[in-house]
């Protein structure tokens, strides 16, 4: 029987979305391929008007684990941005600011991200330079991205992290170290574009459920005491769903016998852990900002590595084979390594 709570808590979670800013010809769709791996026929039907002016696409399009935001190109003949802008900037999560670097004319750009800032002074910026191949002197390359990352620094009011691309029909460079720096906001966007360990177990079948439930567990955690509740909520329901898909009934024998696989010891380890995070979270100001982070980042890497050793054990349990116990604690531990990294 579907689970009605577990459904809610995996719709409900919204998908991070990633707003793509910058002129006509910076390159945005590119990206977007290169990131997604589709084509532009799938590219081309998957993206859906969200504003008058400004397209969304969905990733992976039935349940999205991100959200690609596009508007039209800054700079366009008789397209006025100031609408787009404020009601894009309210449901994005991260900006990534693309110019050529071969297009020093960038003063739509600067005025989008002046006004966003001013907004919204704490969304994440992050600077994409593109087309470096259009200008093949080093020197010139250096001296133009220098000049173009004062200028929108200067918009924005303050540094910004930034990457050279490299985009188009040749190699793609800089994707790596992009995910990094989206990882270090939305750890289910790296995770997700960054890729996972290939093991033949059929974990792809589960991973961008178990994301979800890590994405709304880290999302639950946020606020003072809300996450003590609404975390073992959230990973409750996700063992209940990744029961269901191994049609195995989640019982608490079953569960208990779960646990006892994956070690005490460990969920010990955590549990004080966690309480001390919780306790961080209620110092004035910094311990609400810090250790809210803190909080959400630890229960986005502790979901997603419960259900990835949930993953695994109970596919043992429904074909008759059960998985050691060393086996599964290691699979644990290097799950919770990579969600944390991120």
């Amino acid at each position: 029987m579907q689970d009605p709570a577990a459904d809610t808590i995996r719709d409900d979670a919204p998908a991070p979305v990633v707003w793509l800013l910058g002129k006509t010809g910076a390159g945005k769709s590119s990206l977007v391929r290169a990131l997604t791996g589709l084509d532009d026929i799938e590219l081309g039907s998957g993206f859906a008007p969200c504003t008058r002016s400004a397209v969304m696409f969905d990733f992976p399009q039935d349940r999205p684990l991100m959200r690609f935001l596009d508007t039209r190109g800054l700079g366009e003949a008789g397209y006025d941005a100031a609408e787009d802008l404020a009601q894009c900037e309210a449901r994005s999560h991260a900006i990534l600011a693309m110019a050529r670097l071969d297009d020093p004319a960038q003063a739509d750009l600067e005025a989008a991200l002046r006004e966003v800032r001013r907004r919204q002074p704490g969304i994440r910026v992050i600077v994409l330079h593109t087309a470096a191949a259009e200008l093949p002197d080093g020197q010139s390359r250096f001296r133009a991205r220098a000049a173009m990352q004062a200028r929108l620094e200067r918009a924005a009011g303050g540094p910004l992290p930034s990457l050279e691309m490299s985009l188009g029909t040749g190699e793609t460079r800089g994707l790596e170290a992009l995910c990094d720096l989206l990882g270090e906001t939305m750890p289910e966007v790296a995770l997700l574009l960054g890729g996972d360990e290939q093991v033949g177990d059929g974990f792809e079948a589960v991973r961008g459920e178990v994301l979800r439930y890590a994405g709304a567990a880290a999302a639950a955690d946020l606020a003072p005491l809300v996450g003590i509740a609404a975390v073992p909520g959230v990973q409750a329901a996700m063992l209940r769903a990744l029961a269901r898909h191994h049609r195995v009934d989640w019982s608490r024998a079953r569960a208990a016998e779960f646990a006892a696989a994956l070690g005490l010891g460990a969920a010990l380890r955590y549990g004080a852990g966690y309480a001390l995070r919780q306790a961080a979270k209620l110092v004035p100001v910094a311990g609400q900002t810090l250790g809210a982070a803190a909080a959400g980042a630890a229960s986005f890497a502790a979901t997603y590595a419960l259900g990835r050793a949930a993953h695994r054990w109970l596919a043992g349990a429904a074909a008759g084979a059960p998985v050691p116990e060393a086996e599964l604690r290691a699979l644990y531990r290097e799950a919770l390594r990579r969600a944390e990294r991120r």
